[in-house]
């Protein structure tokens, strides 16, 4: 089967911020772009691609929010599309600014700071255009968006006579009036919107998420140097259960990376061990340094299961993972010998001391959840999964 992936838009200052890593990116082809992209590691990345190829599939990711890739997919394709039009930086700033005060209330101020912005351009029909152009190109068996929400009736109708399977993953909180009647089928990894899919007439199947094995090669050997360390997000949907962080960080070392902590009070013991945003390769190794990864999940989202990535990332690049208990965490991996598990802000603290106090104990932890995780867990066995679930809805 011949797949092409949308992946989720990613944050505007995470991609300002691979540009000025890379410098020379805005001269790169478009192959040597997307690899150097794929490389960073955000979000899922090319493992579904690279699973997928494993299996004798074809596949590939497109990343409709990196400008300068897609321009030059343009460019090579020979598609003309609008010309890019600048923010003033005046302007710029105040909408980020804008964007960041409504992340406080619960809202996503980064897709704001994208609404809020297109009077200023002149045009920005281009994503759609160029992304429309690679569906045709491509016409794959199977369309899987990571974008649910992000395009409108409109355009899927557009590019649906270029795809035999219309597929959705969803994970979080739903979009406002989601599109969810253009797509065949949705896979999600919370047993709650499976559910709630279901209720609304659409097919839906359970897919768990999972790990990126290829992390590990560019990791290399890591070495701890962190006790704890916890890597996510502070403000929005995760404000109520950032208490607890705070309430850990009071008692114990925790270091902080993430995004948000503006929304946290001046005082908040957060800031103490704050060390500012991190993605990507970043992220994953920052786990790698840490003793023990802490993990929360956001109740209003997953409500009682345990979903999130930083289940697999943690044990998958062999940290002992400490997080939430949730009733389907033992289906996962073994609770106290694959992974650890707190019902409370107290048990965690001590949950915390007790493993930094006894380190072949964690260790053990450790090695066991990194082996069930590329034992079962990796996006290579998530893929086998997906073809077969595909197999059941193909026409």
């Amino acid at each position: 089967m011949r797949f092409l992936i949308i992946d989720a838009r990613y944050p505007v200052s995470l991609l300002e911020a691979m540009y000025a890593r890379h410098t020379d990116y805005g001269q790169l082809g478009y192959r040597a772009a997307w690899r150097a992209l794929m490389d960073e590691g955000l979000g899922v990345a090319d493992f579904y691609s690279r699973s997928l190829k494993k299996l004798g599939h074809e596949a590939e990711e497109v990343v409709p929010g990196c400008e300068l890739l897609q321009r030059q997919w343009a460019v090579e394709n020979g598609l003309k599309v609008p010309p890019p039009a600048r923010l003033p930086g005046s302007v710029r700033r105040l909408l980020q600014t804008a964007g960041r005060w409504v992340s406080r209330t619960g809202m996503a101020g980064g897709r704001l700071y994208e609404t809020l912005k297109k009077p200023f351009r002149t045009d920005e029909t281009w994503v759609e255009e160029i992304l429309a152009a690679q569906v045709e190109r491509a016409r794959p068996d199977v369309l899987l968006s990571h974008a649910l929400g992000e395009y409108d009736r409109r355009f899927l109708r557009r590019v649906r006579p270029f795809v035999k399977l219309m597929v959705a993953q969803h994970g979080s909180l739903l979009p406002p009036e989601p599109p969810l009647d253009c797509y065949d089928l949705i896979v999600s990894s919370l047993p709650n919107l499976v559910n709630e899919f279901r209720s609304r007439g659409v097919r839906t199947e359970y897919l768990r998420l999972g790990f990126g094995a290829s992390v590990l090669d560019r990791l290399g050997t890591v070495d701890p140097i962190y006790d704890v360390g916890f890597v996510g997000g502070y403000s929005g949907i995760h404000l109520n259960s950032t208490r607890l962080l705070e309430h850990v960080a009071g008692k114990v070392p925790v270091d902080f990376w993430g995004y948000g902590t503006e929304s946290l009070a001046a005082g908040s013991p957060v800031h103490r061990r704050y060390h500012g945003e991190a993605w990507g390769t970043a992220a994953y190794r920052i786990m790698a340094q840490s003793r023990i990864v802490l993990n929360r999940h956001v109740v209003r989202v997953s409500e009682n299961y345990a979903n999130n990535m930083r289940l697999y990332e943690a044990t998958g690049v062999g940290t002992m993972l400490l997080t939430d208990m949730k009733e389907n965490l033992p289906d996962l991996f073994e609770v106290g010998k694959e992974v650890v598990a707190y019902r409370s802000a107290e048990e965690c603290v001590e949950l915390v001391k007790y493993y930094l106090d006894h380190e072949h104990e964690r260790q053990a932890i450790a090695k066991a959840g990194q082996q069930r995780t590329l034992r079962e867990h990796t996006y290579f066995h998530r893929m086998q999964e997906l073809v077969e679930i595909i197999g059941r809805y193909m026409p």
